[in-house]
């Protein structure tokens, strides 16, 4: 169940670009947006607000439609979502509370690196605006040379989204980062990417000054759960959808018997006869597996072991076996529900961990763009109440000046 990208160069490549960029500062950015983009405009990464007024003009009103209907889907589902406030009494005369707050600036990285994501936009601006965050960027990679792809440009214009920067890889996230190059400092970077993005969002939040990270959110992947019964034909595509991402990504199918597996993958091949990146699907498949189980409780099992960016259950009583996964970045369940759905318009978010980090993560979430701060207010009667408490721990502890604190105040307060 290794991952494809587990043995590739990306942490140790991500490192010396962060390492370079901390050191040279733009000039560092500048050359790696050079070679890598062969995008770095004297003018500087940011895009201007024209070109995202002429991008969404020029857009079919047929895509602006489906932009906005996909973002109205994922405003309602994360409309629930969010912090509430606290405020309980825990002693008398002590109340304890707790408020939530954006976060100041957001960094959103969407992939345009191969393909244009613009529902990763929307998946990412929509729970920051719902979480109130003043100041929103978006870095997305420059096509070779001549900036970013018009429908990001133009998807961004109609989430209201003004500040956009062409920029993106290891470089930009740095950029973003450490605040270089034009770039705002994000407090915290969202978005998935390839294997050198997700290394410098992981290396960058445990640098000192550094911006933190939502999730591991490297290349994709999927695992599909079938049984006999699945239909061969939505099995293929909703692994080649997720193939088709990336050489790097990973598509897993946990079988009952090694004839439907044999149908599948005669499936695969009549279907990427279609694809126009068949190649790219194919490079994915190399490091793909199918494992048979025999019984319903073997599959959860490998299910829970993969801890899967995307899990896709086709099966007798599909919810049934869902219900039993607990490691899982996202589930759909039965046959008419493919993860293309939840891609694009479903409304749960498709930002999600990868690389078996759904073991310790969930996906993008309003409260990812929000912190919390707890208050403490004690009056007379409440110092009183909790002094002997606090001052034998205190005490157990050895920290005097900490009991001293607290005896003060109940003998003042006596």
């Amino acid at each position: 169940m290794q991952r494809p990208a587990a043995g590739s160069d990306a942490l140790e490549t991500a490192r010396a670009i962060l390492d370079d960029v901390r050191t040279r500062g733009e000039a560092a950015v500048r050359d790696y947006a050079g070679r890598f983009d062969q995008w770095a405009p004297e003018s500087g990464f940011r895009v201007p607000a024209g070109e995202l007024a002429a991008a969404a003009k020029a857009l079919p009103q047929e895509d602006a439609d489906a932009i906005l209907a996909a973002a109205r889907a994922v405003r309602v589902f994360h409309e629930e979502q969010g912090y509430r406030p606290i405020s309980v009494e825990t002693w008398p005369g002590a109340r304890a509370e707790r408020r939530a707050t954006p976060i100041d600036v957001a960094g959103l990285y969407v992939p345009a690196g191969t393909a244009p994501l613009v529902s990763t936009l929307i998946m990412l601006a929509v729970p920051a605006r719902i979480a109130g965050v003043p100041r929103i960027a978006v870095i997305a990679p420059p096509r070779k040379g001549q900036g970013v792809d018009p429908a990001i440009l133009a998807a961004a214009q109609l989430l209201g989204l003004d500040e956009v920067y062409a920029i993106g890889g290891a470089h930009g996230v740095a950029a973003l980062g450490y605040g270089l190059a034009g770039l705002p400092k994000a407090d915290r970077i969202f978005g998935p990417g390839n294997a050198y993005v997700a290394a410098a969002k992981a290396l960058l939040a445990q640098t000192a000054g550094g911006a933190a990270t939502d999730l591991p959110a490297g290349p994709s992947e999927v695992m599909v759960v079938a049984d006999d019964d699945a239909d061969p034909d939505f099995v293929a595509i909703d692994l080649l959808s997720q193939a088709e991402h990336d050489s790097l990504a990973q598509v897993m199918l946990v079988a009952w018997s090694g004839g439907f597996v044999d149908r599948v993958e005669a499936s695969i091949a009549r279907w990427l006869e279609r694809l126009p990146r068949a190649d790219t699907a194919r490079a994915a498949l190399a490091a793909s597996r199918a494992i048979i189980v025999s019984v319903e409780a073997e599959a959860v099992d490998v299910a829970n072991a993969y801890a899967s960016e995307h899990l896709i259950v086709q099966t007798r009583a599909p919810r049934a076996l869902a219900e039993k996964v607990r490691h899982a970045g996202s589930i759909f369940i039965g046959p008419w529900t493919p993860e293309a759905a939840g891609d694009y318009a479903g409304g749960p978010n498709h930002a999600l961990p990868t690389s078996g980090a759904a073991r310790a993560y969930g996906g993008v979430s309003v409260e990812m763009f929000q912190k919390t701060t707890t208050i403490l207010e004690l009056d007379r009667t409440g110092a009183q109440a909790i002094a002997p408490t606090v001052e034998r721990l205190a005490a157990l502890e050895g920290l005097d000046a900490h009991r001293l604190a607290m005896a003060i105040r109940r003998e003042r307060a006596s």
